[in-house]
């Protein structure tokens, strides 16, 4: 392993906050077959600019034991050819119209950085094998219009798990070949999404450079889920072309895989902070729990939310709990997984429990369901303790805070310093409700 390469695997270590969150997502990645860890799209500008960064994360994962399958594209190494050779090209509904001209071009630049990729991890001592065919079945995808653009209709997967099998990373071009013997262009991101179809994986991963799925204001969105956030996503403007068709893409393939396949989108040299550690680095994407609302515990399996609280937080809820809080809302992730209980009025509502269990944590469905509540009750106030580790994510998402005894106090959407007040001095006094037993108190 070269020194680079060290020093990067070196960095990627270092942003995992502890040994045990590691070996928690090393355990969760491990299928029982050890062959289905990932499956993982690497752009044509990641090849072109982020190299080291790339070799140094598969490195890193190779490392702790991981051996995931590659899919590359090579878009800009195409277009710099093609505009070389002075052959034009055009795209249709994001899909390049591929001449017999074109495939030649395009067949010569995916060989070529294959091996280059191939090559480079080779010689930071990761074993790794070229396949640049025999891996998609293709028929054409309207021949007239877009060419030898082909639409993959099934994926030989034996060679490719037998090289995991082996500890080599596969590195898999996006081209295919027809029933009919013909070699086609194959989208990069289709072919990510009909291996992964194939395989099953734990992780479908896609290393770009933004890192993830950018809102308005071009910050990363850490977590979306597909049942609370799709449909309010594809709606908004700043979601559109290359993005907009990915989305549309993973949500295919997500209701396609099983519950726990999820996606993620980030740089290659976060990739293990977005893999080690609950809090991630880029935009997680899965299915996500639908939010079950009520305003009464009658609607509520108390049983399960006090057995989720519990566990949680390693403590007991006060007998009296269901019985004493002023409820106004709770919600509570369908599989029981995670929780949120408003209490007292609907105009500033208290926080008074935001709970993720301990095996949902890193899924991102808890930040789904604290944006949905946000969105929905733009005014809350809240407290936690002060010792409390959750206060680094609570004073990211909270308009403000003030410490009052041994609880930091924070608010959302409340201006008015007499309001502030009020909430700060109703929150300090408010009654603990769940029983000390020496840990840390959250609420």
């Amino acid at each position: 392993m070269s020194n680079q390469v060290k020093d990067t695997v070196y960095k990627l270590l270092s942003v995992i906050d502890s040994e045990t969150q590691i070996r928690k997502y090393l355990k969760r990645f491990s299928s029982d077959e050890g062959l289905k860890f990932a499956v993982i799209k690497v752009g044509g500008k990641i090849l072109k600019d982020e190299m080291a960064h790339l070799v140094a994360s598969l490195s890193f994962l190779k490392q702790v034991g991981l051996t995931p399958i590659v899919v590359h594209g090579a878009g800009p190494q195409l277009n710099k050819k093609l505009e070389q050779q002075n052959i034009t090209t055009k795209f249709v509904d994001g899909q390049r119209v591929t001449t017999p001209k074109v495939l030649k071009a395009a067949r010569e630049v995916f060989i070529e950085e294959n091996h280059h990729l191939t090559s480079t991890l080779k010689e930071a001592g990761v074993d790794a094998t070229s396949f640049y065919s025999g891996i998609f079945n293709c028929e054409l995808l309207g021949e007239e219009q877009l060419g030898l653009v082909g639409d993959i209709v099934s994926v030989e997967v034996e060679q490719l798990l037998k090289a995991v099998a082996k500890g080599r990373i596969p590195v898999v071009s996006p081209l295919g070949e027809t029933e009919q013997g013909q070699i086609v262009n194959v989208n990069a991101d289709a072919a990510t999404f009909s291996l992964a179809k194939a395989i099953e994986p734990y992780k479908i991963i896609f290393l770009t450079e933004t890192g993830g799925v950018l809102d308005q204001h071009n910050k990363i969105i850490p977590n979306i889920s597909i049942v609370n956030h799709y449909d309010y996503l594809i709606q908004q403007s700043w979601v559109h072309s290359g993005m907009k068709l990915k989305l549309e893409m993973i949500k295919s393939i997500l209701q396609a895989l099983p519950s726990a396949t999820s996606v993620s989108i980030t740089k290659p040299e976060l990739l293990a902070k977005e893999l080690f550690t609950d809090r991630g680095s880029g935009t997680l994407v899965n299915m996500g729990e639908r939010a079950l609302v009520a305003d009464s515990w009658d609607e509520i399996d108390t049983k399960r939310f006090a057995q989720l609280i519990e566990s949680s937080f390693g403590k007991e809820l006060c007998a009296d709990y269901f019985n004493s809080l002023p409820l106004y809302k709770v919600y509570v992730t369908e599989c029981y997984r995670a929780a949120i209980v408003l209490s007292g009025s609907s105009d500033k509502p208290y926080l008074d429990k935001f709970v993720v269990s301990h095996k949902a944590k890193g899924e991102g469905i808890g930040r789904a369901l604290w944006d949905k509540v946000t969105r929905k009750h733009r005014q809350l106030f809240w407290r936690a303790n002060v010792n409390n580790p959750i206060n680094k994510f609570y004073a990211a998402v909270a308009d403000g805070f003030i410490k009052s005894g041994q609880w930091r106090v924070y608010w959302n959407g409340i201006n008015s310093y007499q309001d502030i007040q009020q909430c700060v001095e109703e929150a300090s006094i408010k009654p603990e409700t769940l029983l000390p037993a020496g840990g840390q108190d959250v609420h």
